[in-house]
């Protein structure tokens, strides 16, 4: 062991995830190559240095590869990342979709010249379509990818690649890194076909020592046969690549329908007043669960339900059209950028007067 790691605690209470040399030293190489990191680059890391995104595919990463490191700021300001990619050339650039999304929106950002800018990792949370596009055509981050992971995997499992086609690095967090193992299963445990949607699993030598001082926990997380179990519901195609469809505590169960709050995300993102949406469950006494949409508008612009719903209708299934919608100036995050949902769901149960219990 080298490093303990708490998790994010983005829906409970963190735990120490127990990573090993072996871990993260290999997981920094191969994101440093799926990124196309090389002796020269500058890496501007404004993500935090005690949590694996900051610490392994940010220091370490630039380690193994000769690169620079860049740091802008103690604590994250969007600006404060402006005016260093700029200051400093910065061929490089991590961080999490909140994070770039206060970057695109900053009122001062076209005043920055941020040609110097190539690739980086939008990592995290997932990362919405649109927001990936911007990041590649007004941040000139033609060879921006996505991975995936978590702290138990040192962090990353599956990563796009700079040779990816850009449907690809937009829409999958593309394929698994190399020296490791992923399968997709159903309730049972079965491996499910190519297409259809499970639980993510991962093996290898990215899979951590366990939970610090907590076997129970740890048991629960890695089965005997080594494969950690994710947590997130996860297709994968024909050609390898990976979409994560969402978590499997966030899923909504509303009437007998599963839905897929990152679904619904994904087409908000397109409504031209809002800069941020997160979607959740709440409960419910008809459909055991209603869908509720936190909307976070850009600068200048008011919006309504009414408006929202409108934008909905005939575009998505009716039973995936939010019925609350919350506008809010943020949203409750852990220090790491990591949206917490179930701070959303306490809040908005108790603002709306809810039962907290889950109906039948």
């Amino acid at each position: 062991a080298i490093n303990i790691q708490f998790t994010s605690g983005t829906t409970g209470l963190p735990k120490g995830a127990t990573l090993s040399h072996r871990n993260i030293l290999n997981n920094a190489f191969f994101v440093g190559e799926g990124m196309g990191l090389k002796p020269g680059d500058r890496l501007l890391i404004p993500v935090p240095l005690y949590h694996c995104f900051g610490m392994v595919m940010g220091n370490l990463a630039c380690v193994v590869h000769g690169a620079a490191m860049v740091y802008a700021s103690e604590g994250y300001e969007p600006l404060a990342v402006l005016k260093a990619v700029e200051a400093e050339k910065c061929t490089g650039l991590h961080g999490v979709p909140t994070m770039f999304i206060a970057e695109l929106e900053h009122p001062d950002f076209d005043k920055f010249n941020l040609s110097s800018l190539r690739t980086g990792v939008m990592a995290g949370s997932p990362c919405p379509i649109e927001v990936m596009k911007k990041v590649i055509d007004r941040m000139n981050m033609h060879q921006v990818g996505i991975g995936y992971g978590m702290t138990e995997t040192s962090p990353v499992s599956f990563q796009t690649s700079i040779d990816d086609p850009l449907e690809r690095r937009v829409s999958t967090v593309g394929r698994v890194q190399p020296h490791l193992e992923v399968k997709i299963v159903d309730e049972s445990g079965a491996t499910v076909v190519r297409g259809q949607p499970g639980e993510l699993c991962t093996r290898g030598y990215s899979v951590m020592i366990g939970y610090w001082n907590d076997p129970e926990k740890t048991a629960e997380a890695i089965d005997a046969e080594g494969w950690m179990h994710t947590g997130d519901l996860a297709t994968l195609d024909d050609e390898g690549y990976c979409n994560i469809v969402g978590r499997i505590k966030d899923m909504v169960i509303r009437g007998g329908e599963n839905v897929f709050p990152r679904e619904i995300e994904e087409y908000l993102f397109r409504h031209p007043k809002i800069e941020d949406v997160q979607v959740i469950g709440v409960p419910d006494p008809k459909y055991g669960e209603e869908i509720c949409a936190w909307i976070k508008l850009r600068a200048g612009e008011t919006s309504s339900r009414e408006e929202i719903t409108a934008f909905c209708k005939g575009q998505i299934a009716h039973y995936k059209i939010p019925r609350y919608v919350e506008f809010v100036p943020e949203f409750p995050m852990t220090i790491t950028g990591k949206i917490q949902r179930f701070v959303m769901r306490e809040q908005t149960i108790g603002k709306l007067g809810l039962k907290a219990q889950k109906t039948a």
